[in-house]
């Protein structure tokens, strides 16, 4: 049940010709081939198992074909993960590289944490009783919490990004992204877009934020399910109002009485007996942290959207060819989903 690599998506091959004497370079230790293997699961920067001389590393590399060079930031997120490492768990960063020669683009190498990640449906023969998977919820509303009471200049990361003007730039940025990657003509895209910019709040603070927390980018203790041993994937972390960060885990968290077309979208098992709603989420979340939460329905209704631009930028590539991973090939009507339930939420007032 522990997550692991398997065959190389093709066209997502690594150079090992290149890529076996630099590590031996930089691994002088470490004796023997090298060999790789991919990890399936992941839409955005493509992660690898590189084994060399029996010990196990993780390889980050942008996507092949992105547009968006900002959000593929290989040595910004190795940053990150070495001034994290100390407080919060994370995997242990080893090696950047910024030599495009080797792999083709800049990637890091970091540690394998071992343990298991639950995607969309759990494991084959997996049990998780109603009482394992409640306390599995609150660990991970907790564990954001934990994050957003991280005092980011202690560790570092006070230069990280700019927290003034964050919400504002953020609703800008994704809408003009949307228009970056647009295939077709949808008509929700107006009517969110328009319901976003005239009910912006105001900034209710700022915080280190990871901007994609959600449980398949979590690494959990195999022997005690409800410990997070790794949060993984900080290509988006930055400085801003952590209640976009709380919205981005909601729109994730998919609940037990949610309509069909968005439990066919779910992003984990966060539907089964026993797990908190997004309502009971919230509650806890403001709890732990003491934040105001009142204007959570536009943090969420702009998670959606955003959601769905990340969505859009991906069926993007495969759209033009710049791809050939035949999972994206429905993303398109993943977009539509999520501004749909974004227009709901808005419309109800309510998560």
């Amino acid at each position: 049940m522990l997550d692991h690599a398997a065959g190389i998506r093709s066209g997502e091959e690594l150079d090992l010709a290149r890529l076996e004497p630099y590590l031996h370079r930089q691994f002088p230790d470490l004796n023997g081939p090298v060999n790789v293997a991919q990890f399936p699961s992941g839409h955005s920067n493509l992660t690898y198992s590189v084994t060399l001389g029996g010990n196990e590393m993780v390889l980050r590399r942008p996507p092949f074909g992105s547009k968006v060079k900002s959000a593929h930031d290989m040595g910004r997120e190795y940053h990150v993960l070495s001034q994290v490492h100390s407080v919060y768990p994370v995997p242990r960063p080893l090696l950047y590289c910024a030599d495009e020669s080797i792999v083709g683009a800049p990637f890091y190498v970091m540690e394998r944490v071992r343990g298991i990640v639950l995607r969309r449906n759990l494991p084959s023969g997996f049990d998780l009783p109603p009482d394992t998977a409640r306390q599995l919820s609150e660990s991970f509303i907790d564990n954001l919490a934990r994050l957003h009471n991280l005092d980011y200049n202690a560790i570092g990361l006070g230069e990280l990004g700019r927290p003034q003007g964050y919400l504002e730039r953020q609703v800008k940025g994704w809408i003009e992204r949307y228009y970056g990657s647009k295939t077709d003509e949808l008509p929700e895209i107006e009517k969110i877009t328009a319901w976003l910019t005239s009910r912006m709040p105001a900034q209710s603070g700022s915080t280190l934020v990871h901007n994609d927390y959600k449980y398949d980018n979590m690494v959990l203790d195999p022997d005690d399910i409800t410990r997070i041993k790794a949060v993984l994937d900080w290509e988006m972390c930055t400085l801003g109002d952590p209640l976009t960060d709380l919205g981005t885990a909601l729109a994730y968290w998919v609940n037990a009485d949610d309509p069909p077309d968005w439990q066919m979208v779910r992003w984990g098992p966060t539907a089964i007996a026993g797990s908190l709603t997004r309502a009971e989420l919230l509650e806890r979340y403001a709890r732990q942290t003491g934040r105001d939460v009142s204007n959570i329905v536009f943090y969420y209704v702009f998670a959606l959207f955003k959601v769905a631009v990340i969505i859009q930028q991906i069926y993007y590539r495969y759209y033009h060819g710049l791809t050939k991973d035949t999972r994206f090939a429905s993303m398109g009507e993943v977009t539509k989903m999520l501004l749909r339930a974004g227009l709901r939420a808005a419309e109800k007032k309510a998560i």
